[in-house]
């Protein structure tokens, strides 16, 4: 069963601290080293100096980004700028963001949950990781003892039986928000009606809940806690390392959305429309829609017509041409992937990866990720890619299929929009 838990956060003091705005980052895997430098200007406080410290060409075992991050938290708190909340709380948060020109709302709350190996609870995985950044992290949480960012969790609830509990609270306090650099405004309110706590942590018991984003981090927190254990320095169950900060959303919030992750292809010169077109026969339906912006909008309309798995918009720079392709041989895919399941071998970016790129095209192409169609326009006017893929987004009914038999998506084939940021609420691993 879940272990969903109200908690004492540490949150800024916006007297010395200055405005929220200000003072939020979006999380470590999602900044590169111009909006670091942007963060790091906003002011001396930004979570960026705990979430993604800058190196330094003189670090040193001892001294380092990791040190330099514990340094702060603990120079924030004694100056009071981070103080810790007198009373257990659940945070809501309210993300205001657009896609594609529609506006969107997404809520969801802040609470500590149980941490669980993969297999053996209620919390289930989606999607694959990578040994670097879980060993990022762990140094991260090695020296700061805190959660700095969520991991981003979802729950099924079609009735919305969890979150009605806040609605009444919400309408009578009024919100601290920020606006981050890609004009997302997060609203939070804190929560500490012992009755919504006992009826939301009630209610939770019972659901399961799917990690949309921040796998590296859970995995972490629990490689965290076992060393603890294994130090004979976890006190017990209710010891604050047993458990995560999560941010929980239902399945069912209308502003829950998933984008596609097109990939951007290098290393195939020299492929053609033809040429591809060829090797996709007879395993793919082929149709050319033509060269420039104008096909590629074409190719994505169709993809968001369909609503299928089954189809992919390729665009090949060596004669500018877009072309659908539909599969029309997954027995194929079935003897390719024969380690995975059905849903699995469905997905688009599975039949993408492992039918076109690996099988067809020999595996030659290294990948790089966007989600806008803007994007992927902006790439090739630039000539970054030899190909282009348009893949549809997988949808929530994929996402809990196939991480509730205990199996992962390829890399990338989710992307939670938007991220939730670091700094709005943090999370001790050593006080309650």
């Amino acid at each position: 069963m879940a272990d969903v838990r109200a908690f004492r956060g540490f949150r800024y003091d916006l007297g010395r601290a200055g405005q929220l705005t200000d003072l939020v980052a979006p999380p470590y895997d999602v900044v590169d080293a111009s909006l670091q430098q942007k963060l790091y200007d906003l002011s001396p406080y930004n979570a960026i100096r705990l979430e993604l410290t800058k190196d330094l060409p003189e670090d040193t075992e001892n001294e380092n980004r990791y040190t330099r991050a514990a340094a702060s938290l603990k120079e924030w708190q004694h100056a009071s700028v981070l103080q810790q909340d007198t009373l257990r709380n659940l945070y809501v948060l309210q993300q205001e963001f657009v896609v594609e020109g529609k506006i969107f709302t997404r809520r969801g709350f802040f609470a500590r949950v149980r941490l669980e190996p993969f297999g053996q609870g209620k919390i289930y995985p989606h999607e694959e990781t990578m040994s670097g950044p879980k060993a990022d992290r762990l140094k991260l949480y090695r020296s700061t003892a805190m959660n700095i960012s969520p991991v981003f969790g979802l729950y099924p609830d079609e009735a919305n039986e969890v979150f009605a509990n806040f609605e009444n609270s919400l309408m009578r306090q009024l919100p601290l928000s920020a606006t981050d650099h890609l004009g997302v405004t997060s609203k939070i309110w804190p929560i500490t009606d012992e009755k919504i706590i006992l009826a939301v942590t009630g209610q939770m018991t019972n659901r399961p809940i799917f990690i949309a984003d921040g796998h590296h981090r859970y995995e972490t927190g629990l490689k965290y806690r076992d060393e603890l254990e294994a130090n004979g320095m976890l006190t017990g169950p209710d010891h604050p390392a047993n458990f995560i900060l999560m941010n929980l959303v239902s399945m069912s919030d209308p502003g829950l959305i998933i984008l596609p992750t097109h990939r951007l292809v290098s290393g195939l010169p020299g492929l053609s429309s033809k040429i591809l077109s060829e090797k996709l026969q007879p395993h793919f339906e082929v149709k050319v829609l033509g060269k420039g912006t104008a096909a590629g909008r074409e190719a994505w309309d169709e993809i968001e017509m369909d609503g299928s798995q089954d189809i992919l918009g390729l665009y090949t720079k060596a004669d500018d041409t877009w072309i659908l392709a539909r599969i029309q041989n997954p027995e194929l895919m079935e003897k390719l992937a024969s380690d995975h399941s059905e849903d699995w071998q469905e997905l688009a970016v599975s039949v993408l990866h492992v039918l076109v790129l690996n099988h067809l095209l020999g595996g030659q192409g290294k990948c790089q990720y966007v989600h806008l169609l803007g994007e992927v326009e902006a790439a090739i006017s630039d000539q970054q890619c030899d190909l282009a893929a348009l893949v549809p987004p997988a949808t929530m009914e994929h996402v809990e299929s196939i991480a509730g038999h205990l199996e992962k998506m390829p890399p990338k084939s989710t992307y939670f929009f938007p991220k939730i940021l670091t700094g709005l609420v943090f999370n001790s691993l050593k006080t309650n």
